[in-house]
């Protein structure tokens, strides 16, 4: 098998890779609701629906290039522990309290890591961009307390709203908050990874 296919796909499908699930899952529960013979197991469904397009996008990455993202690694063990004790339970609180589990997962990774003189930002993006030490610090800080907001913001909207009102806008808190963080950030990595460049010229 040539590098070219191997490499297309993290590159053209990465996006759906990480929508795809949450999204079938929201589609996936909005579409169950509405039919009388299964509204009434309609979250457990879908989460049986998002567990297994989860470990499907797993699979996939595997597959076609050879390795498994971290990141969607821990988020397959998360979505099926918690979905599966949802189904299991016949409790959806425990897939609501999911991504709460997870953004304080990578805020804690983030710290422990940082405490014990390491930077897990810098050992998953370090291959991508060359940046200063300083830089690679106040990045991982700041994803850190942006991954503690998420944490704390899920279990707000949790608390405050109905189940149908919070799994309907998680695909807008899930990704558009995180794009529009990760977006605000790139003057810092681009200014910083330039230099970089430029000196080493």
């Amino acid at each position: 098998m040539s590098d070219a296919p191997v490499k297309r796909p993290a590159g053209q499908n990465q996006l759906l890779i990480d929508l795809g699930p949450i999204v079938i899952f929201v589609l996936a529960y909005n579409v169950l609701q509405r039919l009388p013979a299964t509204k009434e197991n309609a979250v457990y469904i879908a989460t049986g629906i998002f567990i297994a397009v989860t470990l499907a996008a797993i699979a996939y990455c595997q597959i076609t290039r050879g390795r498994i993202p971290p990141v969607l690694l821990i988020t397959g063990f998360f979505v099926t522990a918690f979905g599966g004790l949802t189904i299991y339970l016949r409790d959806q609180t425990f897939i609501q309290i999911k991504p709460t589990i997870i953004y304080g997962f990578y805020a804690a990774a983030i710290l422990i890591s940082l405490a014990i003189g390491q930077n897990v930002w810098r050992l998953l993006l370090g291959h991508v961009y060359t940046l200063p030490d300083r830089i690679w610090t106040m990045l991982a800080l700041r994803w850190a307390g942006f991954f503690i907001f998420m944490a704390v913001l899920n279990e707000v909207l949790r608390a405050r709203l109905s189940f149908d009102a919070w799994l309907n806008s998680r695909p807008l808190f899930a990704f558009g908050l995180i794009f529009v963080f990760a977006l605000a950030n790139a003057p810092l990595v681009m200014k910083h990874h330039v230099e970089d460049g430029e000196e080493g010229a």
